[in-house]
């Protein structure tokens, strides 16, 4: 079983929850990216793209490198990886539920289809 760890997976649904931050992790999944080409795509100012790119990275989304001046970022997919394994458990809960209420389903369709017959 893996153990979920509460601070990281609230930071990284927080952090997924913005539709920019979201955007700008659909970019680095491209490849590594400096500041001003994220915030070029974004009708907002360059401070503005920096406080959500400091929020993806306190979520451990992205990683900066510094080259002199220039801060360039990179995904990072292990806390996406811990929230998809997170969601996935559910997603087996839901599965079965379902799949037994389709059964339900067919068997008051079976039942129905026999009285119709009699």
């Amino acid at each position: 079983m893996v153990e979920y760890h509460s601070k990281v997976l609230d930071r990284t649904f927080g952090a997924l929850a913005d539709p920019t931050r979201r955007r700008i992790l659909a970019q680095l999944a491209k490849g590594e990216e400096c500041v001003t080409n994220l915030a070029r795509p974004h009708a907002m100012s360059l401070a503005a793209v920096s406080k959500h790119l400091i929020v993806l990275e306190k979520a451990g989304l992205v990683k900066r490198r510094r080259d002199g001046r220039v801060h360039s970022l990179a995904l990072e997919a292990k806390p996406m990886q811990e929230a998809r394994e997170w969601l996935d458990r559910y997603r087996k809960f839901w599965e079965a539920n379902l799949d037994q209420f389709e059964k339900y389903l067919e068997q008051l369709n079976d039942k129905e289809n026999s009285h119709d017959y009699q």
